[in-house]
C-alpha cells in the first residue's frame, strides 16, 4: 500500500494560506491510489476505492492494538502474577513513544507540506470539545505528578517504572493536547494511509489508558469498600486505598505528605477517564477527514454564537437545580467518609433524581414537539462531526440504561415495597426514559438547520453597538446607566424572539445545568448504586462491580458529551 504521490507541478507559495472556502485548484488535488485498485476506470473511483481500503487496514490496525492490549490489562486482573500491571505500563509506554514520534512528525513534515490542508472541517473540534480536552489533559497531567511524588517518597519499595511510566504520559498528554488544539479541523490531502495508521493508532492506545484506569478505579472503589469495613470492625488504621499505590511492605516516611498525594490522586483519577474519550471522539473525526475534499458552495457562512439572550426560566430553574444538587452531595459525601452512608442519606439522594429526572424528560419531549412544528429545514449534509454525536450520545447512554435494568431486576425480585427500594425503583425507570427523550431532543435539534433572522441587519447594528459599549471605558457614575442600557436590550431581545425559539433556548438551558451537576455528582464519588448494597447483595460483590464497571464512566461520559450537543441546539434556535 503507497500513498499519494506530490504533484509534479511546482506548488505556488500561497496555497497553504487559501481560505477553507475557497475552491482549489484542480492541480493541487491529491487523489489517493492503492496498487489492488489500479486497473479501475477513473481516477475518482480509484480515490474512492483506495480510501477505502486505507480505512480499512488502517482500522485492523488499531483493532490489534487495542485487542493485544486488552488482553494484557485482563491478565493482570486474572492473573496478576504471571503478568504484571509493570508489563501493561511498558507496553502503554511504547505504544506513546510510537504515537508521539507520528505526531511530531505529523506536526513538522506532513501538515508543512504545500496543499496539505487544503479544506478544514468547520464542525470538527468545537471550543467546547478543544477546551475540555486541555481542561481533562491539565487535570491528567496533575494526577500523573501526584502518582510521580508518591512514588519518589516510597522509591526503596518501588520500582522505577511507576516513574517513568507518568513521566512519559504528561510528555503524551501535552503533545496530544497541542496537536487537537491546532490540528483537529484539518483535513489533510497528503500522506492519507499514513496519516490513518498514526491516527488510529492513537485511538488504540487512548482506548487502551481509558481501560486501564477504568479497571484501576473501579479495584480502587473495591479496595476502598472492603478497607471501610475493616476499619469498622477492627478500628483499626487503614491502609492506602488504591492498590496500584499500595503495597503492604512500603511505610510511608511522611504520612501527610502521603495522604495528600493519596487523595490527590483519587480525586482526579475520573478526570483521566473523560480526557481519554474525549481525545478518542477527536481523533476519530480526523480520521474520517483524512482525504476529504468539501465543496465551498455548502460551508455555512452565518455561524451561530453563545448569546445568553432569550432565557429566563432556564437558567433560574437551572441554578437551583445545581444548588439544590450541591447541597445533596456534600451531605452524601460527608455521611460516606465519615461513616457508612444512613437510610435517611440515600432517601434524600434519590428524592432529588425523582424529582429532577421528570422535569428534564418533560422538557425534552416539549422540545422534541416544538421540534417537529418549527419550519425550519434539516441539514442532510455529509457531517462526520454530527455522525459522531449520535453514536457517542447513544453509545453512552448505554452504560446508565444497562445499570438501570439490572437494578429494576433486582428490586423486583427482592422487595420492591420498601421505601429506600420503591425510590431506587423508581429511579432506575425514570433514569432510562430521561436518557431516550434527552437523546431524541439533542439529536432532532442537531439535525436542525441554524436559525436565520429576517432582521439580520438590525441584529448586526445592535451587536456593532454592544461591542462599542464594551470598548468603551465607564467610570463608576455611568456603571448605573450602562446596567440600565444592557437590561433594556436583554428584554428587548428576548421580547422580540418567537416562542418557539423562547422555548427552545430556555429548555436547552435547563437542561445544560442538569446534566452538568448529574456529571459532578459521580465524577467526585457519589456512587449510591454501589454503597446501597441492595444490588450487590443479590448479584454477588464481583458481578455488581462488573456491571458498576461498564455503566458508571459511561454514564459519566454520556453527561458531559450532552452538555456539548444541548449547547449546539441551544445556539442553533
Amino acid at each position: 500500500m503507497s500513498d499519494n504521490k506530490a504533484s509534479r507541478q511546482k506548488p505556488c507559495h500561497h496555497c497553504k494560506s487559501r481560505p477553507a472556502s475557497a475552491p482549489p485548484d484542480t492541480s493541487t488535488i491529491h487523489y489517493e491510489k492503492l496498487w489492488l485498485y489500479r486497473h479501475c476506470s477513473s481516477v475518482q473511483q480509484r480515490h474512492r476505492q483506495a480510501q477505502k481500503a486505507g480505512r480499512l487496514f488502517s482500522g485492523l490496525l488499531a483493532m490489534n492494538v487495542v485487542f493485544l492490549g486488552s488482553a494484557f490489562i485482563s491478565s493482570v486482573i486474572f492473573n496478576h502474577v504471571a503478568i504484571t500491571l509493570a508489563d501493561v505500563w511498558i507496553l502503554l509506554s511504547i505504544l506513546k513513544v510510537l504515537c508521539l514520534c507520528w505526531i511530531i512528525y505529523y506536526l513538522l513534515g506532513t501538515s508543512q507540506q504545500p496543499h496539505a490542508v487544503l479544506y478544514r472541517d468547520s464542525h470538527a473540534g468545537p471550543i467546547w470539545i478543544r477546551g475540555s480536552v486541555l481542561l481533562f489533559g491539565s487535570f491528567s497531567i496533575l494526577l500523573n505528578v501526584f502518582q510521580i511524588g508518591y512514588s519518589a517518597i516510597l522509591i526503596q519499595c518501588k520500582s522505577r517504572v511507576e516513574i517513568v511510566f507518568p513521566s512519559i504520559e504528561i510528555l503524551f498528554i501535552c503533545t496530544q493536547a497541542f496537536f487537537l488544539w491546532h490540528h483537529s479541523k484539518d483535513c489533510i490531502q497528503v500522506q492519507h494511509n499514513f496519516t490513518r495508521c498514526g491516527l488510529m493508532l492513537t485511538i488504540a492506545t487512548n482506548l487502551l489508558l481509558w481501560l486501564l484506569a477504568v479497571t484501576n478505579d473501579t479495584i480502587h472503589m473495591e479496595t476502598e469498600s472492603q478497607l471501610h469495613k475493616a476499619k469498622q470492625q477492627f478500628a483499626g488504621k487503614s491502609p492506602f486505598s488504591h492498590p496500584s499505590l499500595f503495597t503492604t511492605s512500603c511505610i510511608c516516611p511522611n504520612a501527610t505528605v502521603c495522604k495528600v498525594f493519596q487523595k490527590g490522586y483519587i480525586l482526579l483519577y475520573p478526570f483521566n477517564t473523560e480526557y481519554c474519550l474525549i481525545c478518542c471522539s477527536v481523533l476519530y473525526v480526523m480520521w474520517k477527514n483524512v482525504g476529504r475534499r468539501i465543496n465551498h458552495h455548502h460551508i455555512p457562512h452565518i455561524k451561530p454564537k453563545f448569546k445568553l439572550q432569550g432565557v429566563v426560566f432556564g437558567p433560574v430553574l437551572g441554578t437551583a437545580a445545581v444548588i439544590i444538587g450541591i447541597c445533596v452531595f456534600m451531605v452524601y459525601q460527608i455521611q460516606a467518609t465519615s461513616s457508612a452512608p444512613s437510610r435517611q442519606v440515600f432517601v434524600m439522594y434519590y428524592s432529588y433524581y425523582i424529582v429532577l429526572l421528570p422535569l428534564m424528560s418533560v422538557g425534552a419531549v416539549i422540545g422534541t414537539i416544538i421540534h417537529a412544528l418549527e419550519k425550519r429545514e434539516l441539514d442532510t449534509l455529509k457531517n462526520p462531526t454530527r455522525s459522531l454525536d449520535v453514536i457517542l450520545l447513544m453509545g453512552a447512554a448505554l452504560g446508565q440504561i444497562g445499570m438501570s435494568y439490572f437494578s429494576i431486576v433486582a428490586l423486583v425480585a427482592t422487595d420492591p415495597r420498601d421505601l429506600l427500594n420503591s425510590l431506587i425503583l423508581s429511579y432506575s425507570v425514570l433514569l432510562i426514559f430521561q436518557n431516550i427523550t434527552q437523546n431524541v431532543f439533542i439529536i432532532d435539534g442537531l439535525h436542525r438547520q441554524p436559525f436565520v433572522s429576517p432582521n439580520k441587519e438590525e441584529e448586526i447594528k445592535e451587536e456593532q453597538n454592544h461591542e462599542a459599549c464594551d470598548q468603551r471605558r465607564v467610570n463608576m457614575l455611568e456603571l448605573g446607566q450602562e446596567i440600565q442600557k444592557v437590561s433594556l436590550s436583554y428584554i428587548h431581545s428576548y421580547s422580540h424572539l418567537s416562542w418557539k425559539r423562547r422555548a427552545l433556548r430556555e429548555i436547552s438551558f435547563f437542561l445544560v445545568l442538569c446534566n452538568i451537576i448529574l456529571w459532578i455528582m459521580p465524577t467526585f464519588g457519589a456512587h449510591p448504586v454501589f454503597e446501597n448494597g441492595l444490588e450487590k447483595s443479590f448479584y454477588g460483590y464481583s458481578t455488581w462491580f462488573a456491571i458498576v464497571n461498564f455503566g458508571l464512566p459511561l454514564g459519566v461520559f454520556y453527561r458531559m458529551h450532552s452538555v456539548g450537543g444541548l449547547l449546539e441546539v441551544y445556539m442553533t434556535a
